[in-house]
């Protein structure tokens, strides 16, 4: 039989025992997890949320996000919904590229792009300077539309931060969604003719990991 003076000791060590070291994860020297993987635990836990509140399938990509939601009641053109995409998976880069925190799960889905723990290399210097362009580039599009604050704040909201509650928005706002995208794809048509030195496509080059 265990000692009074044993079983205090086992007490006191199940009490410090917290939960378990998780394992198969980056860690820094200090043994902190690295960024990245408590980014991929947050929004692995927000997508299974979203999954139970919608009842949605692994193969039903469109309704997984509100954008994609607002094509599939009718709201918007599956032109409008390709641009927004493109203008979140621009932001998405962004953020990745110059190390922000990803602003939403939405935003953290779009690339598998680790941001840089170390050394600034020239390669990623560059890529940063090529991501910072084109948000500064889409943002100036959206900015230039008549109400183009309003314009570009919706826009951003449903498209990058994929609030719900925009998914019944108001006709003024749906207004200002639709003439947001309307002139992101404009400003594409007129780059893909040659009519304009924009160049914000994403290849699927530079998807790979830095």
């Amino acid at each position: 039989m265990a000692s009074k003076a044993a079983k205090l000791r086992s007490k006191r060590a199940s009490s410090k025992a917290g939960r378990p070291r998780k394992e198969n994860v980056e860690r820094y020297p200090s043994g902190d997890i690295k960024r990245h993987e408590t980014e991929k635990e947050a929004l692995s836990v927000a997508l299974e949320a979203r999954k139970r509140i919608h009842g949605l399938s692994e193969n039903n990509a469109l309704a997984g996000y509100t954008l994609g939601r607002m094509y599939l009641d009718g709201s918007i053109s599956d032109e409008q919904r390709k641009a927004g995409d493109e203008y979140a998976e621009i932001i998405a880069r962004y953020h990745r590229m110059v190390g922000i925190p990803a602003p939403s799960a939405r935003a953290q889905s779009l690339f598998s792009v680790k941001g840089h723990d170390g050394e600034v290399t020239d390669s990623l210097a560059k890529r940063a300077r090529d991501a910072s362009n084109r948000m500064m580039e889409v943002t100036g599009i959206l900015l230039r539309c008549e109400d183009g604050p309003q314009v570009k704040g919706t826009v951003h909201n449903l498209c990058v931060m994929d609030y719900e509650h925009l998914r019944g928005m108001a006709p003024q706002q749906l207004l200002w969604l639709k003439r947001g995208l309307n002139a992101l794809i404009k400003a594409k048509e007129l780059r893909e003719k040659g009519k304009s030195v924009m160049s914000w496509d994403i290849t699927s080059s530079e998807l790979s990991v830095v």
